[in-house]
């Protein structure tokens, strides 16, 4: 899941663990719902900031949102002209992501030109994300701080991988191990938790001939916490074309 409170990211994920099938499944899906019903609302309503400075100049097609939260990242996507399929595991999340995409497509029918409502972009989809393996290929994949305690991040994202089509993009975006906010040093306790550009590409196999590095680099972000307490972290930001 993502926390995008003050533009400060703390992401959404499955937090089932590896390997106990159906009921981790359902336990995590439960214990994120139960989070996402602890709050109307828990992240900023902001699409993250590296999608939207990597995927502004990109031809829109089809892409796939993975681990998608409230939704401001496929409703940003969708608005650039992109047919969105949405995955996270957690229904209130995926619930309130559809309402934020309604109130987003009512105000843009108001301002359109012409008669009648626009239509939906976006295919909102609950899975466990351990499990999941799409059923199609995408222009686009985009991965967004996909950050758990109990799961690793690399089977989600070798799915992510598979998922890309030959000339599409794929985009990896989450926090750097050595870069955390200090004010979240006592959730952060796996180190496992996250990566650095170099361990993308060596557990990914993106240093194969199928694929090219277009960014692989660490960026600084202010951020600040509840309070106002303004700290920089460092982003982990990958983006890669599939060439074959």
């Amino acid at each position: 899941m993502t926390q995008q409170g003050a533009d400060h990211h703390h992401h959404r994920t499955d937090d089932g663990a590896i390997g106990l099938g159906e009921e981790a499944a359902q336990s995590s899906a439960e214990a994120w719902d139960e989070r996402y019903r602890s709050a109307p609302k828990l992240w900023s309503g902001k699409p993250n900031p590296q999608l939207v400075r990597e995927a502004a100049g990109l031809h829109p097609g089809k892409a796939l949102d993975v681990g998608c939260g409230e939704g401001a990242d496929s409703i940003w996507l969708a608005q650039q002209g992109w047919t969105v399929t949405a995955v996270d595991v957690s229904a209130v999340a995926l619930e309130r992501a559809a309402a934020h995409e309604k109130t987003a497509l009512d105000r843009e029918s108001v301002h359109a030109e012409g008669p009648g409502a626009i239509p939906s972009r976006i295919r909102w989809q609950q899975c466990d994300l351990e499990e999941w393996q799409p059923d199609e290929k995408y222009d686009l994949v985009s991965s967004q701080f996909l950050h758990s305690r109990t799961m690793g991040w690399q089977d989600p994202l070798r799915t992510a991988v598979s998922a890309v089509k030959p000339g599409g993009t794929l985009l990896i975006v989450g926090h750097h191990p050595d870069m955390l906010p200090p004010w979240g040093t006592q959730t952060h306790t796996e180190p496992d938790m996250f990566y650095t550009p170099a361990q993308l590409v060596q557990e990914l196999g993106l240093d194969s001939p199928e694929w090219q590095l277009e960014v692989n680099t660490t960026r600084d972000r202010v951020v600040a916490d509840p309070d106002g307490r303004e700290a920089v972290i460092g982003d982990t930001v990958l983006r890669a074309t599939r060439l074959s």
